[in-house]
């Protein structure tokens, strides 16, 4: 019998929009090639770019907060397993799964650890160094650490998440498994016949309008960073891609200073692979950089701060350059636009990097092990979670209490 997945996604995933859609597809290939029943289920609306996920033979429902129909739902569904799609999740549905499916076994996943982001933003925005101290105080780095503690397991997308997870929370190892983007090995065959050198041009910038890092470094790029790169190269584009741009980027397009914004990509692959170099210059931010994995499968090298490089290449060369200082910035776009060897060789730590670190065979074969381990276990691995089990028996008692009131309030019986 297959065993049945509840997926609680935050929103429909949208794939061809966001890096975090792009995760949960992966996610959602991986458990359906492992014969997984799955259902996904939200509380948002479905939009245009929502993957149509009756198709690949999964059911949709749409769910609502603080209301007793989920109790029934679940009950009915009764799931071997639930992922919870980022740490809110959690907080609004996982004690109604531990009430009415306490035999399923409840994974978090944080997509990227967002208090870290939320934090570095803040301290960005407030001009004062992010510390740890800073992070652990804040009260998001409470919830969303509660949050990991409560769950069997919380896939982790980057080695610097789980160093300070491990290292300076002091999270069990047991209670965390670090997954990142699960890619597709890249053969010679694929490497060789990418678009060459010769055959692109210009600069690319892509994130969605939604993600406030991506937002400011399209400000940075725009008053600082771009002009810089013009002077170097006056004939020179940068081409900016992103779903969901808001009117204040779009009102930045300028042909006459090549500063173009042209909305979302129909095609990434197409766009990635008819750019020579590709911009990434985050001041803040947490996990992996969705728009640096997509120019390395595309074999587009990168310029990048070290917020963006961070946790992207574990001991390997960058695909690329790194700087946090404006004109080190734009020197290295330009010498990357210029330069074919240089080129060349971060074109190939790309390919090296993708091959290496985000090898789906291998991450989908720790995944499935440890999952089917905890699963095996479930009783005796909960046992030894003492913390999780304290802050689920509260967490319980208080959520429900509260979601009763709330339930009263709006008059439902």
């Amino acid at each position: 019998m297959k065993r049945k997945l509840l997926i609680i996604g935050t929103t429909w995933p949208e794939p061809t929009a966001t890096a975090a859609g792009g995760r949960m597809q992966r996610l959602i290939g991986f458990f359906l090639s492992e014969g997984y029943q799955i259902t996904f289920a939200s509380t948002a609306s479905v939009s245009d770019l929502s993957m149509n996920l009756e198709q690949l033979g999964i059911h949709q429902r749409t769910i609502r907060l603080n209301h007793r129909s989920f109790d029934t739902f679940i009950k009915e569904l009764q799931p071997q397993m639930v992922l919870f799609d980022r740490f809110p999740m959690e907080e609004q549905f996982g004690w109604r799964v531990a009430e009415f499916a306490p035999q399923a076994l409840r994974v978090l996943d944080t997509e990227d650890l967002h208090s870290l982001r939320k934090t570095k933003e803040t301290t960005f925005k407030q001009n004062i160094e992010w510390t740890t101290e800073e992070w652990l105080k804040a009260d998001i780095a409470k919830r969303e650490i509660a949050s990991i503690y409560r769950s069997d397991v919380s896939l982790i997308i980057s080695s610097v998440e789980m160093q300070l997870l491990e290292n300076v929370v002091g999270l069990d190892k047991n209670l965390l498994l670090h997954l990142p983007f699960m890619l597709k090995h890249i053969s010679k065959k694929e490497q060789e016949n990418c678009p060459a050198f010769e055959e692109r041009i210009d600069f690319i910038f892509m994130g969605n309008g939604k993600h406030t890092p991506n937002l400011d470094a399209i400000s940075w790029l725009n008053t600082a960073i771009w002009p810089l790169i013009r002077m170097g190269l006056p004939n020179a584009k940068l081409h900016i891609y992103g779903a969901y741009l808001p009117q204040k980027v779009v009102q930045m397009n300028s042909p006459k200073q090549g500063f173009l914004v042209h909305g979302r990509a129909e095609n990434k692959q197409l766009v990635f692979q008819r750019s020579r170099v590709n911009l990434a210059p985050l001041r803040f931010g947490a996990g992996l950089k969705g728009k640096l994995i997509d120019a390395m499968q595309y074999g587009t090298p990168s310029v990048t701060t070290t917020i963006g490089a961070e946790g992207m290449h574990g001991d390997l060369l960058f695909s690329g350059t790194i700087s946090n200082e404006v004109d080190k910035f734009a020197q290295g776009a330009i010498a990357l636009h210029n330069s074919k060897d240089a080129w060349l060789k971060a074109q190939q730590n790309g390919f090296v990097i993708v091959n290496q670190i985000y090898d789906d065979q291998k991450i989908k074969g720790l995944l499935a092990a440890r999952l089917e381990k905890i699963y095996v276990n479930l009783e005796k691995h909960r046992a030894q979670n003492f913390t999780g089990s304290l802050l689920q028996h509260h967490t319980l008692a208080s959520n429900k209490y509260m979601s009763k009131w709330i339930s009263a309030k709006n008059g439902e019986v």
